[in-house]
C-alpha cells in the first residue's frame, strides 16, 4: 500500500456508503491523529484501539443523525504521493466556506486547517471533509 491515508478515507467512505455503524482500520500513529481531529471536529463519534504490539487496528465509530445521514458528507485526499500540497499559514483555503475543515501537517503535529490559521504554521494538506 502506498497511501495508507487514502486507504483510510476510503474504507470510512465507504462504511458511510453502507450504512456501518463503525470501521476497523490497520492502525498508525498517523491515522490515530486523524481519527483524533475528526472526533475534535464532531465527524465521528469516537475511537478506539483493538490489538496490541505492531499489529493493531484503529475502530472508527461513525456518527449519524435521527434520519441516518452522516455527518460526514465529503472526504478526500488533497495531498498525495505524486503530487504534495504544501501550503502557508495565510494561504490555508476555506473548506465549503467554513463550514469543513482541512487536515493539515505541520511541524508541531497534525491539526484543523483553522487550527493551524489560528497558530500561524502552514503545512501540507492532507484531507478535506465536510
Amino acid at each position: 500500500m502506498t497511501d495508507p491515508i487514502a486507504d483510510m478515507l476510503t474504507r470510512i467512505r465507504n462504511a458511510i456508503a453502507a450504512n456501518h455503524t463503525r470501521v476497523d482500520i490497520p492502525g498508525s500513529k498517523l491515522k490515530m491523529e486523524v481519527a483524533r481531529i475528526l472526533k475534535e471536529e464532531g465527524y465521528i463519534n469516537n475511537f478506539s484501539t483493538k490489538g496490541e504490539g505492531v499489529k493493531y487496528m484503529i475502530r472508527v465509530f461513525l456518527r449519524y443523525d435521527a434520519k441516518g445521514v452522516s455527518s460526514i458528507t465529503h472526504l478526500s485526499r488533497v495531498s498525495t504521493p505524486g503530487r504534495r500540497v504544501y501550503v502557508g499559514s495565510a494561504e490555508i483555503p476555506k473548506v465549503l466556506g467554513g463550514y469543513g475543515i482541512n487536515i493539515i501537517s505541520t511541524s508541531k503535529g497534525l491539526m484543523s486547517g483553522k487550527r493551524a490559521k489560528a497558530e500561524k504554521v502552514g503545512g501540507e494538506i492532507l484531507a478535506q471533509v465536510y
